[in-house]
């Protein structure tokens, strides 16, 4: 890890990881679909394949897909294997929460209690490997996002 990227991932308090979780989602499903256009299978998914959707997508170059499906899954094998289940089962392959949770053989709040920590934990890997950017500060009478950060800036 780079130290840029290390002091980056230290200003985003932990309060402040669920703000990621729509973008985290979004590079998941990019993920996803930038690895079956490369014409690998993400790991996490193995041969159950035929829930997810694929959709069409134009990459910029090929060795920026293979950069970034490599990056990402380097990510995702850090996070432990029910975490890894629960993204794979939800965003991968489009259960829902209560099929999520029969398939994986735990109670529906268990899967709504983790699938956050999940989520919020892969942000926090992915903005160690900068392949997520931290958000900007937004100040002001608008409802912008508080943020530790601005407050250490000053």
């Amino acid at each position: 890890m780079k130290p840029a990227a290390a002091s980056a991932t230290a200003a985003v308090a932990a309060q402040e990881l669920h703000l990621y979780r729509d973008r985290t989602r979004a590079i998941l499903r990019r993920y996803f679909r930038m690895s079956i256009e490369l014409g690998r299978l993400p790991s996490l998914v193995g041969r159950e394949f035929f829930r997810s959707r694929v959709t069409s997508y134009r990459m910029h170059t090929f060795e920026d897909a293979v950069i970034f499906v490599h990056d990402t899954e380097r990510c995702l094998e850090r996070l432990d294997p029910f975490s890894q289940q629960l993204i794979a089962r939800i965003i991968f392959q489009d259960y829902t929460l209560e099929e999520t949770a029969a398939l994986v053989g735990c109670g529906r709040r268990t899967v709504v209690r983790r699938y956050p920590r999940a989520l919020d934990r892969l942000s926090e890997l992915l903005l160690e490997a900068e392949l997520l950017r931290p958000l900007p500060c937004q100040e002001g009478k608008s409802g912008g996002i508080p943020s530790r950060r601005c407050e250490e800036r000053k």
